[in-house]
């Protein structure tokens, strides 16, 4: 059976703010959309489903993530995932320019949560808290 990710979908708390964190950082938002129903209710598995969504791709056209933010029910906030924890964890992108990147999460107030650091010679990379507290991933590859 042949299987490719579709995408990943992410909660976030303000879906505007999140939009405009990846947006900036290069990706194209595909569409925006409100979802309810008796099939969302089915699909999510939650009674009265009812979420603002919007789905980004990659610039190579191979990447997609959901961002959605509930109108019903209710967003629960939780204490923000750390690095270690079992459980969703992160989303990573491979960049370019990693300095480029992080100047583009800093004008959303997002930065490194310690710093950036050299994987063997062949990676930079680095972790930070994007919107809603998700933790990127930035990596550059600085050797073939």
């Amino acid at each position: 059976m042949p299987i490719r990710l579709e995408n990943v979908g992410i909660a976030v708390r303000d879906l505007d703010a999140a939009v405009a964190f990846f947006t900036d950082l290069g990706l194209t938002l595909l569409g925006r959309d409100t979802v309810s129903g008796e099939w969302a209710d089915t699909a999510v598995g939650v009674d009265g489903n009812h979420a603002d969504i919007a789905m980004l791709e990659t610039p190579d056209g191979t990447g997609r993530i959901e961002l959605f933010q509930n109108r019903h029910p209710t967003m629960i906030e939780t204490e923000p995932t750390l690095p270690y924890q079992v459980g969703m964890h992160r989303v990573a992108f491979a960049v370019d320019d990693l300095d480029e990147a992080l100047a583009i999460a800093a004008r959303h107030g997002c930065f490194p949560l310690r710093g950036v650091a050299n994987y063997e010679g062949v990676y930079k990379l680095t972790y930070l808290r994007g919107p809603s507290d998700i933790i990127v991933m930035f990596a550059q590859k600085l050797v073939d």
